[in-house]
């Protein structure tokens, strides 16, 4: 099922990104604020080369945006185009939790990619998934790019938050990047 076909009766909605979401939603919202889910994990093991080239107690930190009315139905659009056509990710929803202190929890749209999906690449060492990245640039950007930004992100907004895989990733393609390696 599409998730407009889901959304119909809405006056609003609320779309959790964690990768190039956060900096670039190209999506009218109303608001935007950071937070996190939980049960999910932040992991590179997506081989999508048209853009960039296990539930526990953990969480992935990200910016959920409200939409309203209109602004519905065209981010909707958009996103089934970006996250599903070309990325083939599936979408779920999720229970949103502000960082910040005395907003609740909100019920939450998110876009994941699975081991269904036919460009899900699985597990692999962080130097293999550096290389990956360091190498490969697609029609929106080199996907160092995403990594960095994605990394700067985190550093900004979520300074206490938790990301091994992310930044141990981050080191390895900017080491790769500067000759290091």
């Amino acid at each position: 099922m599409k998730p407009q076909d889901t959304m119909n009766e809405k006056t609003n909605l609320w779309i959790f990104g964690y990768g190039s979401l956060v900096w670039k939603p190209e999506f009218t919202y109303k608001r935007r604020t950071v937070g996190f889910i939980r049960g999910y994990k932040r992991r590179f093991w997506h081989g999508d080369n048209f853009h960039r080239g296990g539930k526990e107690k953990s969480c992935t930190w990200g910016v959920a945006y409200e939409v309203t009315a209109s602004q519905i139905q065209e981010s909707l659009q958009y996103l089934n185009v970006r996250e599903v056509v070309l990325g083939g990710y599936m979408t779920e929803t999720v229970e949103f939790t502000p960082k910040e202190e005395g907003q609740g929890a909100l019920s939450a749209l998110v876009y994941i990619a699975t081991s269904d999906n036919p460009i899900y690449l699985g597990p692999a060492p962080d130097q293999e998934i550096a290389a990956q990245i360091a190498s490969c640039r697609g029609n929106t950007g080199h996907n160092t790019e995403y990594l960095v930004r994605l990394a700067e992100f985190m550093r900004r907004c979520c300074p206490d938050a938790e990301d091994e895989h992310l930044f141990s990733i981050e080191a390895a393609v900017l080491s790769i990047r500067d000759g290091a390696a």
